[in-house]
């Protein structure tokens, strides 16, 4: 897998599950994700090394990973998404566009 899908990938998740994280992983995971700050920026703000950032995030993926597998809180909204998609040739376009734009998963 590329760098760009495990970002995005990670970013994803994090959405999800960042109330998860002790305060300041979270912050790490937000600048990293959410701010676009490289691992260097994130260590000069915080004035810690560089290699302390990278590890603290290398630790948040792998904890995104795990609860994702024992949750599946986005997979199952994935899933759900999929699901609204292919009912759209079922049911009123109007009645489901509704559906879908209140659930969140409207792409236009």
């Amino acid at each position: 897998m590329d760098k760009l899908a495990d970002f995005l990938k990670y970013s994803n998740l994090f959405f999800y599950y960042k109330n998860l994280f002790s305060k300041k992983q979270k912050i790490y995971l937000e600048l990293y994700f959410e701010e676009d700050y490289s691992f260097s920026e994130i260590a000069e703000e915080y004035g810690v090394t560089r290699q302390a950032v990278f590890d603290n995030i290398k630790r948040g993926m792998k904890q995104l990973d795990d609860y994702e597998n024992k949750l599946n809180i986005y997979k199952r909204d994935m899933e759900l998404k999929d699901k609204l998609q292919e009912l759209r040739s079922g049911l009123s376009r109007e009645k489901l566009e509704r559906i879908i734009a209140e659930l969140g998963f409207d792409e236009e």
